[in-house]
């Protein structure tokens, strides 16, 4: 898989549009020959054009001009240069029509096939620069990911990023509905527009009442507007970025260790959330008889009980009950440790 692709790479022309467009300049250099050598042969500029494209196109319906040897050897020549040409152009042409519908129809049908068989999956709504990050950390976790967008471009980097591209209008239930919402586990909207974001936010939760919906906002008062269409999350890319900041300004250690656990690839030290199954080795235990720091060596830094109440630095007297989130740090091998005493046994 290739991380972090140029989003704007031009994209190279397709053989069969490089074929046409050879094609096209052959058939041109074809027709100037004709005209200039009719000329030489005595024809006026008129003349000479349609005497080569009658020639050329074998429709033979009566020369003009006096017919010398000169001018016979010429048109005999000159039919086997133009006719091959003509008819190169011609196949290359209707090549080019039913290739692109071919390609364009069974691509759609391939990506059909994609997105049916994807459950949980994240459908992002909209690939712009907030997007396009939100693609590239979903992608390079290996969750199954459908963006959708109308530009061509943000699509194609979707789908080198491992995502399925879908071409549509985000705000549509057709085209929700074509994206899988109604099995996957998350959609992110993440739209220009705060208006459109509240209409996909109130489409999706029709669509599936479960969803964990994470919704951007551009501006505070669309906030709340947000979460009354149903967003579980919202978040403001500005507001963030100046909370962002000021921890930088004034508690860099603190800005800088979140830095290299969330996003830092090279470090192996990571954050991750595990759900409590029921029946599991930890459920309905305490965290000191679940011992996940001695068993596993990763630490519980916070837990979300299953009523949704957040509780940080959790006391070890604290019942895991199924349904807990713990919120965890450790080694991808010590974290990967405590997803398998919370799974079911």
């Amino acid at each position: 898989m290739i991380r972090r692709p140029s989003w704007r790479r031009p994209r190279r022309p397709s053989a069969p549009t490089g074929r046409l467009r050879r094609s096209l300049i052959v058939l041109g250099l074809t027709t100037v020959l004709g005209v200039v050598g009719y000329s030489l042969l005595g024809l006026d500029p008129l003349e000479a054009t349609y005497q080569t494209v009658i020639t050329g196109t074998t429709v033979g319906y009566r020369e003009v001009g006096e017919v010398t040897v000169a001018y016979q050897l010429f048109t005999i020549v000159f039919i086997f240069i133009g006719v091959g040409s003509a008819l190169y152009a011609l196949s290359v042409l209707f090549e080019t029509i039913v290739e692109g519908r071919l390609d364009a129809l069974y691509g759609r049908r391939r990506m059909e096939r994609e997105i049916g068989r994807m459950h949980d999956h994240v459908v992002l709504c909209g690939a712009g620069r907030v997007g396009r990050v939100l693609a590239d950390q979903v992608a390079g976790r290996g969750v199954p990911l459908v963006v959708i967008d109308h530009d061509p471009a943000r699509l194609a980097a979707a789908e080198r990023l491992g995502g399925v591209g879908l071409a549509g209008d985000a705000r549509s239930d057709e085209t929700l509905r074509e994206a899988g919402v109604e099995r996957a586990g998350t959609l992110v909207t993440a739209l220009t527009s705060d208006a459109d974001n509240v209409y996909v936010t109130l489409a999706a939760r029709a669509l599936n009442p479960g969803l964990l919906i994470v919704s951007r906002a551009h501006v505070e008062d669309a906030e709340a507007k947000l979460r009354r269409a149903g967003a579980d999350r919202v978040v403001n890319p500005q507001s963030i970025g100046g909370h962002r900041m000021a921890t930088f300004a004034l508690q860099p250690n603190v800005a800088e260790f979140l830095d290299v656990v969330m996003h830092d690839d090279e470090v192996e030290w990571r954050l991750e959330e595990v759900s409590v199954e029921r029946d599991s080795d930890v459920a309905d235990r305490t965290l000191h008889e679940a011992d996940l720091r001695g068993r596993c060596g990763a630490m519980v830094l916070a837990l979300r009980r299953p009523g949704g109440e957040l509780v940080t630095n959790p006391d070890p007297a604290t019942v895991l009950a199924p349904g807990t989130v713990l919120i965890a740090m450790g080694t991808p091998a010590e974290l990967d440790t405590v997803e398998g005493l919370a799974s079911r046994s």
